[in-house]
């Protein structure tokens, strides 16, 4: 794969100069085109995802509510964190591998573990799992696309739709809530301990709330 397509995905996947997924797509179908394998690709990408999570991370380790509160004025940033926190103490680490395919959801994911203070012990493998099989799905998709039409650009348009499609389809999971709460996202509070390490939801005894 050309260096500068490789660079291209690993800053795309670090920095949101252009939408992370559309471009994977794009370079899975180039990918296909030059007869290259898309692995090194995946590789890149995925890594680029995982550096941009820990620099989330970092943020809510650090600002805690704060970060999670400005981030969350989006609507489906604040969507996936709802999400995120009614699921968090039940599943566990699987709930923020899934969060990847959530709008926005892994970016509220990394920002929300950095918050309950997760060790990076645990967040750092967790990050890497999902951002190879999210890297692995979007450039798969436009490789298999161009791969199977023969044509990159149909295969292209093709990926692309159904990358819109599962988008779409995973909408829904973020109006359904666990506890039965209400549409809207305890977040978590800023905690002065700094000794204090993988909390939860259900420890956080002055929560604030973001609007879903």
């Amino acid at each position: 794969m050309d260096i500068a397509a490789l660079i291209t995905a690993f800053v795309v996947a670090v920095l949101p100069i252009a939408p992370t997924e559309p471009t994977l797509v794009g370079l899975g179908a180039l990918a296909a085109v030059l007869h290259v394998s898309p692995i090194v690709l995946i590789l890149v990408a995925g890594l680029g995802c995982s550096a941009s999570d820990h620099l989330l991370y970092a943020a809510g380790r650090w600002g805690g509510a704060r970060v999670l509160a400005w981030l969350s004025r989006g609507r489906a940033t604040g969507r996936a964190t709802g999400w995120l926190v009614d699921r968090a103490e039940r599943w566990g680490v699987p709930v923020f591998v899934a969060a990847r395919w959530l709008p926005a959801g892994g970016s509220a994911g990394a920002v929300l573990a950095g918050s309950l203070r997760w060790r990076l012990r645990r967040f750092t493998p967790t990050s890497l799992l999902g951002s190879m099989l999210w890297a692995c799905y979007a450039t798969m998709l436009g490789y298999i696309g161009s791969a199977f039409t023969g044509n990159p650009l149909a295969g292209l348009g093709i990926s692309l739709i159904v990358a819109v499609v599962v988008m779409l389809a995973m909408r829904p999971f973020l109006h359904q809530n666990v506890t039965g709460a209400p549409e809207v996202a305890a977040a978590v509070m800023i905690v002065p301990d700094d000794t204090v390490y993988d909390i939860t939801p259900s420890d956080l005894t002055e929560p604030i709330l973001i609007a879903a």
